[in-house]
């Protein structure tokens, strides 16, 4: 079968083929630090990019790099050099490469990687992307050796065919790349800052310590918020008595665990197991999901809190969840972000019992501590920012997943 020596998508103005050389002949190796001990580490005026650098990175960070003494007997890293690991536990991670763009002086690579010197002219973008594309490393995963380690040695990675268009098309390519990481690394940074802010908020919120009062509340607020305990402001309903789950179907009703619903109470069908109608008709006489109700893991991911929504599909939760219905004086916007707070989880994990397998029961559950404003307006407010943080979060989320598909 002929190798295609075009791609199927690419920009305009090209239409010539990409020609295919093995990597050998359009460039040259180098080793990594050689007959170093652990006393040469850690000091002097030279640098190495280290192991996880270059398995991380298509294109190498200035930040991830160590201090060694200058040793001019070494090979040292030119900018446009790639890198290439050698090793892994996996073979789906041998090979790995990364491109070396910085102006650096006094630069060395690890002992357990190698480095490639092109002798052609090409775009280092190009080459980085190339070199981690799906169709590159199934050629080189397909070479990796080894049982508990797997390996692939420098020869193998030269015999091995790469695509190359001409330089203007790498160009592009390259650049279209960068510009596409630049903006995931964006999204990513984003993402990590919401994140931060909201575990911040939710320590600063809420009562910490013994304390009546938030450390940071909305404006108009200023009485002492009261402590009760679960049983006093709702219910907390143990869905199986019996805590066996129920035997699997192939076309039934879901049965959801703490795993299979996400921050937005949105069920994922998918990790579902599915029973029978018999048992949501069984459930349904213990517990009502048209009330408002969380669901709160007792065994499975202790103290992780989701929403039991009633509006989306017919289902019933496993044993290892309480589901918690509250009075009409809780907002349970408000009771969902309290339960995610530092205080409420530090509360929960002191109650846990069990050697191997942690858990906490259903009275246990019940006579839990819960800090509440008395005015529903603060309550409401609080749960709304949270729910429109949430939202934020997800939304980044769904972003920075369409970037990296």
């Amino acid at each position: 079968m002929e190798k295609k020596k075009k791609p199927e998508i690419r920009f305009r103005g090209f239409s010539e083929d990409w020609e295919q050389r093995k990597l050998g002949s359009v460039g040259t190796t180098y080793a990594g630090l050689s007959g170093k001990t652990k006393e040469d580490f850690g000091h002097g005026n030279g640098q190495f990019v280290t192991y996880m650098n270059v398995f991380s990175n298509p294109v190498g960070s200035p930040d991830m790099t160590e201090a060694v003494e200058i040793d001019d007997s070494q090979n040292k890293v030119l900018f446009g050099d790639v890198l290439f690991t050698t090793s892994s536990e996996t073979p789906d991670e041998v090979g790995m490469s990364s491109v070396w763009l910085e102006n650096t002086e006094n630069t060395y690579l690890n002992s357990f990687c190698f480095g490639y010197r092109p002798t052609v002219e090409f775009n280092p973008y190009y080459l980085a992307y190339m070199l981690r594309s799906s169709s590159m490393r199934k050629k080189i995963t397909f070479l990796a050796q080894g049982i508990s380690r797997y390996n692939i040695s420098k020869s193998q990675i030269m015999n091995i065919e790469i695509p190359i268009p001409n330089i203007d098309e790498q160009k592009q390519i390259g650049s279209y790349f960068h510009h596409l990481d630049h903006l995931i690394t964006l999204h990513q940074r984003k993402l990590e800052k919401l994140q931060n802010f909201k575990k911040s908020m939710l320590e600063k919120m809420f009562p910490q310590n013994d304390s009546k009062t938030p450390q940071i509340r909305f404006k108009g607020f200023t009485n002492d918020w009261e402590q009760r305990k679960f049983n006093e402001i709702g219910i907390v309903i143990d869905p199986h008595p019996s805590h066996r789950a129920p035997k699997e179907v192939e076309n039934g009703i879901p049965f959801i665990g703490i795993g299979d619903v996400d921050e937005m109470g949105n069920i994922n069908k998918q990790s579902a197991r599915l029973v029978s109608e018999s048992i949501y008709d069984e459930h349904r006489r213990r517990y009502d999901l048209s009330i408002p109700s969380l669901g709160l893991g007792r065994v499975a991911s202790l103290g992780k809190v989701i929403r039991l929504r009633s509006d989306i599909e017919k289902y019933t939760v496993s044993p290892t969840l309480s589901v918690l219905q509250f009075a009409q004086s809780i907002n349970i916007d408000y009771t969902y972000a309290y339960m995610n707070s530092p205080g409420f989880k530090k509360q929960f994990e002191s109650k846990s019992n069990g050697s191997t397998r942690q858990s906490v029961g259903t009275e246990t559950v019940r006579i839990l501590d819960l800090s509440i404003p008395n005015s529903m307006d603060e309550q409401q407010k609080i749960g709304t920012f949270f729910i429109n943080l949430d939202h934020l979060i997800t939304l980044h989320q769904r972003k920075l997943e369409k970037l990296q598909n």
